[in-house]
């Protein structure tokens, strides 16, 4: 296992832990939060399909608009990045929730294998926007993330178990350790 994903886990649950203390980290608030984003970035997409089959600028006016909006909230979650990662994070938001979308429309035709499929691969994709902007992954220089043996803390405490985990499953398990620990 790596150091500096032993590290970056321990400060993620150290904040998970403040947070259960009541001090400020509501990952309630801001996974709503990142919810209004995406259907902000789907309206944002659907302007502009509007915008060009109607040939109505109007609808690009409102686009400007919405993508405005969308900016300063996402600015709420994502307050330091590099590089890419602003672009990055909302690339995630939108390919999560297009997944979301295209397995609930499976599941309306019965398609029960592929929605559970694309609902999986939405969850992993929204786990990487949590792990990139909650500083649980840490991209330095050219190493390649590897779907290898990664260290799981088990619940007891007293012991340390290891597992085959994909990196998008050990992501999940650390989302879902933050939400079931939030405030309401």
């Amino acid at each position: 296992m790596n150091n500096k994903t032993s590290i970056d886990y321990q400060t993620f649950m150290d904040k998970v832990k403040k947070m259960e203390k009541g001090e400020k980290l509501d990952l309630s608030s801001d996974e709503d939060l990142s919810i209004a984003i995406m259907n902000l970035i789907s309206i944002e997409e659907h302007l502009f399909f509007t915008g060009n089959k109607t040939g109505k600028n109007e609808y690009f006016d409102l686009l400007y608009e919405v993508r405005e909006m969308r900016k300063s909230l996402l600015k709420q979650i994502i307050k330091e990045y590099e590089g890419e990662v602003w672009c990055i994070s909302k690339h995630l938001l939108a390919a999560s929730m297009r997944l979301m979308e295209v397995g609930t429309k499976a599941l309306t035709k019965k398609e029960n294998s592929q929605a559970h499929d694309l609902f999986k691969k939405a969850y992993s994709l929204y786990s990487l926007f949590w792990g990139l902007n909650l500083g649980v992954v840490k991209l330095t220089g050219n190493k390649k993330i590897k779907e290898e043996e990664i260290e799981l803390i088990s619940e007891s405490k007293t012991a340390k178990e290891t597992a085959k985990v994909g990196v998008f499953d050990r992501l999940g398990q650390i989302v879902k350790k933050a939400i079931d620990c939030c405030i309401e």
